[in-house]
């Protein structure tokens, strides 16, 4: 029996139609025209939703709000909830989607380490006013950290710590990595950051392909290992 899914989160819906699943609708940030979208991840139409009948609905806990988990439940529909804060983690849950749909899962598990030992620290800002950065506490540093690359610690335990740049800055990263997404840093900011680190690399780097997992993961880790070579 083929399975109907929705799903409000942008690497699942990537994930799951590289498993060959049904996938009837996502959010307009998934990147998949082809599809039927329902709206935002912050702001999905849960009647929208409903009318489909889906078998399941996919939610992830950073990505979407308790408020539409609770609306959809309260619908009646069955709700998959992913909690994804590292490169393993992201592992588990393409095998749990594909149990989820009734498909084989993907073989993820072989991403190697480039280098065991860290070569170099970064700084990756992710927003702007105020400026924020990600942790190692997430699944972008935990990729990072296996292609040697350790983010400065800032913040304190916050997954995504708002920050000071001249504080960053007297951490002395050896490189500002400087993604697409979720934020799009201008020229303009980029000259801001060459400022605030006049002795780091500075770089941009594939927001996707740090910040989505699952089935992108290994070309990701690949593509992510060259450019930061």
């Amino acid at each position: 029996m083929t399975v109907r899914v929705v799903s409000l989160v942008p690497s699942s819906t990537e994930t799951l139609l590289v498993l060959g699943a049904e996938v009837v609708a996502c959010t307009r940030y998934c990147e998949q025209p082809e599809l039927r979208a329902v709206g935002g991840t912050k702001n999905p139409d849960i009647a929208a939703i409903v009318s489909l009948e889906p078998d399941v609905v996919v939610l992830d806990r950073e990505e979407n709000r308790i408020e539409d988990h609770d609306a959809l439940v309260s619908a009646g529909l069955e709700v998959f909830v992913s909690d994804v804060r590292s490169v393993d983690a992201g592992v588990e849950v393409v095998e749990e989607l594909a149990a989820a749909v009734g498909l084989d899962s993907l073989v993820l598990a072989d991403i190697a380490t480039v280098d065991p030992l860290v070569r170099a620290t970064a700084f990756v800002p992710i927003w702007r006013r105020p400026w924020m950065s990600i942790s190692t506490a997430t699944y972008g540093g935990s990729l990072l950290r296996r292609l040697g690359i350790e983010l400065v610690a800032v913040g304190g335990e916050a997954a995504y710590p708002a920050v000071e740049l001249r504080e960053v800055a007297d951490l002395a990263p050896d490189m500002v990595l400087v993604p697409s997404e979720p934020y799009e840093f201008s020229d303009a900011h980029l000259d801001e950051l060459v400022a605030a680190f006049p002795n780091a690399d500075i770089r941009r780097i594939d927001g996707q392909d740090l910040f989505w997992w699952g089935a992108r993961t290994p070309a990701a880790f690949a593509r992510l290992a060259t450019a930061l070579t």
